[in-house]
């Protein structure tokens, strides 16, 4: 049993940790919109080939362990341990996205799913408890990279695995990008009229793209202020599916608080100090890579 030391409320199956606004707050808004647009259905399987691939190629290994989920979103990595595994999943995020991953993951509640909204830099559990900490798609969103990563391993137990991905960061030519460029005005807009700004003109941003990538020029899109269709977008969805991706992954890079991608060599060599390291580098796709760092703790 996980043991906490913090005492907690309970709101329709939420454990609440965090009640005045978060540096996360975006994602909470996010989520709401985009409820279902990630989570895999029969005809799409894009989150569980990102978790198989970033764990080592087996889901087993989640199986009757103790999953400590951070920066859980609307639950698509929960749903995939909860479908495909025996796992028990504490899953934490410190936005309103919590009431979304609920109801992603409703039959599992207080089974094998317990939810909690708390923030990273204060968990309400003991430490060294966790068998798999496991965090996709966070870090480079946290204040503090160094802090971040300390509490991640605070939490797992001896032997116990660490599985992180994040931005990486490819040099000065990262920040030669639209999205670092708008950033600083958008992430102050009103999330409302970033969305609808974004979706006004998304179709003719999305034309735009393509042409530059047929003409194979598609360097020329980082000047665009849209997500990277030919390198970050899944090709195996239908016409109106991947538009809501493009969307989501527009306002998910133009609306963040923080964002500043991390090199994989910096990120295991700070890890190092803590865990034997089994893997760090880019997993690729055929149309997008990860950046991951997996190790067990020493």
């Amino acid at each position: 049993m996980i043991s906490f030391e913090k005492e907690l409320s309970i709101e329709d199956g939420i454990r609440i940790y965090v009640k005045d606004k978060h540096y996360s707050d975006s994602f909470g808004w996010q989520w709401k919109k985009f409820s279902k647009t990630q989570i895999d259905d029969q005809e799409h399987n894009n989150s569980y080939l990102r978790l198989l691939n970033e764990c080592g190629g087996d889901l087993s290994i989640f199986n009757n362990k103790t999953v400590l989920e951070l920066g859980s979103g609307a639950g698509r990595f929960t749903n995939i341990l909860l479908k495909h595994t025996s796992a028990t999943v504490y899953s934490v995020d410190s936005s309103e996205a919590v009431k979304v991953n609920r109801e992603n993951n409703a039959s599992f509640i207080n089974k094998r799913l317990f939810i909690f909204k708390a923030s990273l830099y204060d968990l309400p559990f003991d430490k060294n408890q966790f068998d798999i900490v496991l965090c996709l798609g966070v870090l480079q969103h946290t204040p503090d990279h160094i802090k971040s990563m300390n509490c991640l391993v605070e939490n797992i137990n001896k032997n116990g695995m660490l599985i992180l991905d994040f931005y990486p960061l490819n040099g000065f030519w990262t920040y030669i990008h639209a999205k670092y460029i708008f950033r600083p005005i958008t992430k102050r807009l009103d999330k409302n009229k970033l969305l609808k700004m974004l979706d006004k003109y998304l179709d003719l941003m999305i034309k735009m793209s393509e042409i530059f990538i047929k003409l194979k020029i598609h360097h020329l899109n980082r000047f665009i202020p849209i997500a990277d269709i030919k390198n970050a977008i899944p090709d195996n969805l239908e016409h109106n599916h991947r538009r809501d991706v493009i969307l989501l992954d527009t306002f998910d890079m133009l609306s963040p608080e923080n964002d500043r991608p991390l090199k994989i060599k910096k990120v295991s060599k700070y890890l190092s100090k803590f865990l034997d390291i089994k893997f760090a580098g880019k997993i690729k796709y055929k149309n997008f890579s990860s950046a991951v760092v997996r190790g067990i703790k020493n």
